[in-house]
């Protein structure tokens, strides 16, 4: 979140008057995030998030705000999109596609324990059933494609060591792409970016996760080695806690049991969605845009993540009770 567009209450009352979502109380920007532009809303009857959005497309939007509806009706902790009397969720603010959506209760946990990350990886394979069903698709707009796109804008900005790395980590993945190895692992709607400041607790309780704007269809394994990627490791020093990412990974397999594929998989998923991260906050970090509130990320946490993924393989223990 951050704010790209500036937005007066004058400017939102219309909006939340054809919402009928009462009268408008407090409008605060969001610093967190680098995509879009955002407010946290409170009005007289509750607490919204208000989405402008600053890269996607009115053509591009429906596959998330829809997704979001789909997984709600499903019993999905997540934001619920609001609708017109027309039922429209997708609305126009400052000649920019817009969105309002509900507000999870709670606050992120960025001290995970294992607890934490068992609801979490449970929650995920929930989420991932409920999606199977939806029917729209949507590529994963920050997957392969965008890498080798981005790649080469990103090479003149690193040292020959990294230049060295991301050359060899693209050609690798391109490589995994057209293996009939990646080719047969499940595949469909994910959330793409579910880190600790994507998801609420409530004290110790789950509320719910949010934020579904870099979702897209792609293999379930990479969406749980995002997920591992920032959940289950060592801050400062970017290394998998085994028993953290045990227990997440135990949590899921027990909903949606992994195929032997994806258990294959997991090491080069652990690279992949390191390499994701790398690329697009060195990308926010030298081709930045300008924004109220915009704090990047510091890529270097993700490059340490990587030459670590590379060299350290993990593996998921399924114990030998479960099926």
């Amino acid at each position: 979140m951050a704010v790209f567009t500036q937005v007066s209450s004058s400017e939102l009352e219309p909006l939340l008057s054809k919402l009928n979502l009462g009268q408008l109380l407090h409008l605060t920007g969001c610093t967190s995030g680098i995509e879009n532009t955002n407010y946290f809303v409170t009005t007289s009857q509750g607490e919204f998030v208000l989405t402008l959005f600053e890269r996607l497309t009115a053509t591009q939007l429906p596959f998330y705000l829809n997704l979001m509806q789909h997984l709600a009706h499903k019993g999905i902790p997540v934001p619920s999109p609001q609708a017109d009397k027309h039922e429209s969720i997708l609305h126009t603010l400052k000649e920019k596609p817009a969105a309002v959506v509900t507000r999870l209760k709670g606050s992120n946990q960025m001290a995970p324990t294992a607890e934490h990350c068992h609801q979490v990886g449970a929650m995920l394979a929930r989420m991932h059933i409920a999606a199977q069903d939806y029917s729209a698709k949507q590529i994963n707009l920050r997957g392969l494609l965008w890498w080798q796109e981005t790649v080469p804008l990103l090479l003149p900005f690193l040292q020959p060591a990294a230049k060295e790395m991301m050359i060899h980590e693209l050609a690798h993945h391109q490589s995994l792409a057209s293996s009939s190895l990646w080719k047969a692992l499940p595949y469909g709607p994910i959330h793409a970016d579910l880190f600790r400041d994507n998801v609420m607790f409530e004290g110790a309780q789950l509320q719910g996760f949010f934020d579904f704007y870099f979702a897209g269809c792609d293999t379930f394994v990479y969406d749980i080695a995002v997920c591992l990627n920032d959940w289950c490791i060592d801050w400062s020093t970017g290394a998998l806690d085994s028993t953290r990412a045990q227990v997440f990974v135990q949590a899921y397999d027990a909903l949606r049991p992994l195929s032997d594929n994806e258990q294959e998989a997991m090491s080069d998923a652990l690279r992949a969605a390191a390499f994701r991260f790398w690329i697009s906050r060195l990308w926010d970090w030298h081709l930045p845009r300008n924004a109220s509130l915009l704090k990047p990320h510091d890529p270097m946490h993700f490059e340490q993540i990587l030459t670590l993924r590379r060299t350290n393989v993990w593996q998921y223990k399924r114990p030998a009770f479960a099926a």
